[in-house]
């Protein structure tokens, strides 16, 4: 057992706390990452605001990055000092989901109330989001990483844990975007430029970003936008219609806001899909007239981590990245300490930043 510094959330809707907890050496098929980088993610605050309910203490952070520093019995293939991105998807491997490759539904219980932190007088301290990687250190499974080249700055690398391939994953694995298409993406923040480049990759003709700020909106054409509509527009799904001349092949609400939701289908084309990556709070509800969809064929599907394969979809990401292809560097809006995480938390509410990223 080892102590690390770890940023511990004590009480809802309250600043964490920077302080010492244990760390137990990785188990059976896990190993300990020294990290390098972790990004802030609006699931994070959501956690920490008490929007999904969940065991308190608790370390938060899952959008990391870093080297690993120990393995545990059984682990191939990873040794100590290789570079690795760490996600909350922790996969089985042999569960309905994961055989039929769908490993972010994996359907094994896992107890992170009981996992490898604890509070320095030994009591219980839970890992958050499968990680807990607010912290100096983190132990995870194998099935939760995946390397990267260690020419790639971790603050650039750790969004590939989460806001990367939740927004391009969204499109290119759930929405299932093909050349030619019309995309809406509504919210042009950290995800929703990512879902704005995933369309551009995946050859989407149209590529319409709808948010409530100009400034976004003009950020989202660097990613790969060909129009942008503000969202505070009387009506801006009839703008987008006036560009598209029929609708949207795909809408992706990559935002948590229930207005965001309840206008989201006007968008869509006949035969349109809507994909839901945008989490709002439990218990939050959206209105829609399920009749329209029925008529013309419109499809609702849910998009969790972009239905992201790890082994699979970070390599051509990161081949794309290298390419210059693949846009991270960009998304990086302001980089902090451990102890400035609160200061971190607040820019990231604010809205204007795409990615905010604690570095070690």
């Amino acid at each position: 057992m080892q102590k690390i510094r770890a940023a511990v959330c004590h009480a809802f809707n309250e600043p964490l706390v920077i302080e010492e907890v244990n760390l137990a050496p990785p188990g059976p098929g896990e190993v300990e990452i020294t990290l390098d980088a972790v990004a802030i993610c609006h699931s994070d605050i959501s956690y920490a605001e008490g929007a999904w309910g969940g065991t308190l203490p608790a370390v938060y952070g899952h959008e990391a990055a870093g080297r690993i520093s120990a393995t545990g019995e059984g682990v191939t293939g990873y040794k100590p000092g290789d570079s690795v991105i760490a996600t909350l998807i922790q996969s089985c491997g042999t569960c309905p989901a994961c055989a039929t490759g769908h490993p972010v539904r994996c359907e094994t219980p896992r107890d992170n109330d009981n996992g490898p932190l604890s509070m320095g007088d030994g009591s219980t301290l839970a890992r958050g989001l499968n990680c807990g990687a607010f912290a100096e250190k983190m132990v995870v499974k194998t099935s939760q990483i995946a390397p990267y080249p260690a020419e790639i700055p971790a603050s650039s690398a750790c969004l590939l844990s989460c806001g990367v391939i939740t927004g391009i994953g969204a499109v290119v694995n759930t929405g299932g975007v093909r050349a030619g298409e019309t995309v809406v993406v509504i919210g042009a923040g950290g995800v929703g430029l990512n879902a704005i480049q995933g369309a551009r990759i995946a050859g989407a003709g149209r590529i319409i970003a709808v948010d409530m700020s100009q400034e976004k909106l003009d950020a989202a054409r660097d990613f790969g936008a060909t129009d942008g509509i503000l969202a505070t527009d009387p009506k801006p799904w009839s703008a987008a219609r006036k560009i598209t001349g029929r609708g949207a092949d795909a809408v992706f609400v990559t935002v948590g806001a229930i207005p965001a939701y309840d206008t989201a289908a006007r968008y869509l084309a006949p035969g349109g899909r809507l994909v839901a990556v945008g989490m709002p709070h439990s218990g939050a509800k959206s209105n829609y007239e399920p009749v329209i969809l029925a008529a013309t064929g419109q499809q609702m599907v849910g998009s969790l981590m972009g239905d992201t394969v790890l082994v699979r979809d970070i390599r051509w990401m990161v081949d794309l990245y290298q390419q210059g292809r693949l846009k991270l560097d960009e998304l990086v809006s302001n980089r902090f300490t451990l102890d400035q995480i609160n200061e971190a938390f607040e820019s990231t509410k604010s809205g204007t930043a795409r990615r905010n990223v604690i570095t070690f």
